[in-house]
């Protein structure tokens, strides 16, 4: 309604100076009747009044839509009514879906062609660079230990990249069952092994063999793998220790990973799992690209884990991933 009254207010001031100048050409002319000038001034007011009231109802699902903001695009597909106003605003609005559909379907095409060529990239560089890693396999010159540790810096990124890439795409690249996270931390520490050898950092695994959760195995190896690879880097050099633990919680089972290294500042854990966020300890560690703790933080929102992170300067951060556990019938709840 307000907005019809902001439409209509030009026409109501000039129906009012049209029956003020009509009176007063009367009232010169000498012709003055002030029951028939009031009967006259009724029926124009009737009359107006009638025709705004017939207009805005007419019109009232256009001046409805024009009020409230679109909430879904299927909205622009609605129908407002058959006057010619309102068929004519039906057609822009289906023009304008049609084409933000096809500007739409355009884009997701280039994207696909272009996560599709970033998949097919990543998989042929990790061909020569496992090539390279055999080459060296059985070499124990330093300078052959610093190449493979250029490999494996480059195979992480490469795997960032490529789940990066599939993020998009992740409802049709995953699988939940039951996940024995012994096992799992167990393969992603001895695929980190040459990290934790080469930082002099050791793993300390407090984990059940009979803890088990819902999950998919290979996207939280992933998140497994970028919290240890945190853990080894911000621990190296002033702890010798990571930590990771699996506990009940009521009807939950938590993963934790436990660093006892330079921790984040308290002005930079709300902004970690951002994407692209270095904070201080990416300025010190050339290495950071702020995009482990944002893909952990992704997955685990798309696999319906939450993630939990404290830290404190000089003492360490702890980052707990919290699953829906599967608990087996001869384990003891505590």
């Amino acid at each position: 309604m307000k907005l019809f009254l902001r439409d209509q207010w030009a026409f109501a001031a000039f129906f009012v100076v049209q029956l003020i100048l009509l009176l007063l050409i009367f009232a010169l002319d000498g012709y003055w009747n002030s029951s028939l000038m009031i009967y006259a001034i009724f029926l124009s007011l009737f009359f107006s009044g009638g025709f705004l009231l017939s207009r805005y109802l007419t019109h009232r699902t256009i001046y409805q839509r024009l009020s409230n903001p679109v909430q879904s695009l299927e909205e622009l597909t609605q129908s407002h009514g058959n006057a010619p106003l309102c068929r004519a605003m039906d057609e822009n609005c289906l023009e304008q879906y049609r084409l933000y559909k096809e500007e739409l379907h355009a884009y997701e095409n280039k994207q696909r062609d272009h996560i599709t060529f970033i998949q097919q990239w990543v998989h042929q560089m990790k061909t020569p660079l496992s090539v390279i890693h055999l080459l060296l396999q059985d070499d124990d010159d330093p300078k052959s230990e610093s190449v493979r540790e250029e490999v494996d810096r480059l195979k992480r990124g490469l795997e960032t990249i490529l789940y990066l890439a599939r993020l998009d795409r992740f409802e049709q690249d995953f699988l939940i069952e039951p996940v024995n996270l012994r096992t799992l931390v167990q393969e992603a520490v001895a695929e980190n092994k040459r990290l934790f050898i080469r930082n002099q950092v050791y793993p300390e695994l407090q984990i059940d063999e009979h803890w088990s959760a819902e999950s998919d195995d290979k996207w939280l190896s992933f998140v497994l793998n970028q919290l240890l690879v945190n853990a080894v880097r911000y621990s190296a050099g002033k702890s010798n220790k990571v930590t990771i633990r699996a506990y009940e919680r009521g009807s939950q089972v938590v993963l934790e990973v436990q660093d006892y290294g330079i921790g984040i500042p308290r002005e930079d854990i709300r902004r970690v799992f951002q994407p692209y966020f270095t904070g201080e300890n990416g300025r010190k560690y050339a290495e950071s690209t702020g995009m482990g703790l944002y893909l952990v933080k992704e997955i685990c929102g798309k696999l319906n884990h939450a993630v939990e992170l404290e830290s404190m300067v000089d003492a360490g951060t702890t980052v707990r991933v919290v699953l829906s556990a599967v608990v087996p019938t001869n384990l003891t709840r505590s």
